[in-house]
């Protein structure tokens, strides 16, 4: 594999890509919170008050206030009963599965789901059976094959990346036995989707008691770490079972207070979601207008397929011509070949979403 070259943000939504500033349409800091003052000050007096590093594990001496406020702010945002801090939003997974190991009969596991939730189920002690994406009627014959005395529980994504489309909770736990269980990973529906940001489980209306929310700071929220939202009883079994809890240096607190301060606006400036959506809304209704085949989903993502390598390689050119950046990747449970995909925040400037659509118009397939 080649390694990508390195890239430098700057002015929110624009890129430093050799040599040149470019709109950038990629990554996935959807309210563009890394580049908040706010959020660089909180980093900063965090430094400043607390330092670095705390230089040890919570369960030793490496607990401190700020952790436990930030907890109980994320629980409040989120309507959950507990949070759980980890130094990751990748890790949230694996210690939700480490406290829970040998508690359940099967996992099912949606087919396309993220790498962190596949470790996680290796960790989890009992068969994996995996279902098509987000597919109820599938999700439900998997779901049979495992037996009448099944205690199953469920991995997916909340909000999956590749295309902004949304799990769909509230039939997978319809169908869900009473002790069975769903672990949502809502790294990009947490802040993002729902009426107030709370996520898939949000959007979709669920009832907590059978859901556990992992959700990171790195993408709507703009930051760096993970937590775990869930029930007071799940909280004690990470907190005690969880060897990377138990064993990791936590956050650090200069981030964990960014983290809280990113939170602050998100809670309180709801106009965020709004001009995201709209400017979301705007580029897909334009491609679809111009024939563009795009299912609606609720998330801020465009994909762009093309099926030849010479397609692929035209457009890539058309938008550095156009001073875009090319958000071309390929990423584990995606095309093999790779796909484009655009990423539309609350803040990018009309004059940079025309830009897009009149770029990609005439590649339209």
């Amino acid at each position: 594999m080649t390694e990508p070259e390195s890239l430098q943000q700057v002015r929110r939504t624009y890129v430093r890509y050799r040599g040149r500033t470019l709109s950038y349409f990629t990554g996935c800091d959807y309210f563009r919170l890394a580049s908040h003052p706010a959020v660089l000050k909180a980093v900063n007096d965090g430094l400043k008050r607390f330092g670095l590093n705390v230089a040890a594990s919570r369960r030793t001496t490496g607990n401190h206030a700020l952790y436990l406020e930030l907890e109980k702010q994320l629980a409040k945002f989120f309507h959950a009963d507990a949070a759980v801090l980890v130094s990751t939003g990748y890790v949230t997974n694996l210690a939700v599965a480490q406290a829970l190991a040998g508690q359940f009969s099967h996992v099912l596991l949606d087919e396309r789901t993220h790498m962190a939730l596949v470790d996680a189920a290796n960790l989890l002690n009992c068969p994996v059976l995996k279902f098509k994406h987000r597919d109820v009627e599938d999700f439900e014959r998997t779901l049979n094959r495992c037996g009448h005395r099944a205690r199953p529980i469920v991995l997916t994504d909340g909000m999956f990346s590749h295309d902004g489309s949304v799990a769909p909770l509230h039939a997978y736990l319809k169908l869900l036995p009473r002790d069975g269980l769903l672990l949502v990973d809502d790294a990009h529906g947490g802040g993002t989707v729902g009426k107030n940001g709370g996520g898939a489980v949000e959007m979709e209306g669920v009832s907590r008691a059978r859901v556990v929310q992992c959700v990171t700071f790195s993408k709507a929220f703009g930051c760096f770490g993970g937590a775990i939202l869930c029930s007071k009883k799940l909280r004690d079994e990470i907190v005690t079972r969880s060897s990377i809890f138990i064993g990791s240096t936590p956050l650090p607190l200069p981030l964990a207070n960014a983290a809280l301060a990113a939170l602050k606006i998100v809670k309180s400036n709801r106009s965020l979601r709004t001009r995201m959506n709209r400017n979301a809304n705007f580029v897909k209704h334009a491609l679809r207008k111009a024939g563009m085949s795009l299912p609606e989903m609720p998330g801020p993502v465009i994909p762009f397929h093309l099926e030849s390598a010479a397609r692929k390689s035209a457009l890539h050119r058309a938008l550095l011509a156009a001073g875009i950046f090319p958000s071309f990747i390929k990423y584990p449970n995606g095309p093999a070949s790779g796909y484009f995909r655009f990423v539309i925040s609350s803040e990018h400037a009309q004059s940079q979403l025309d830009r897009l659509v009149a770029t990609l118009k005439p590649f339209i397939p």
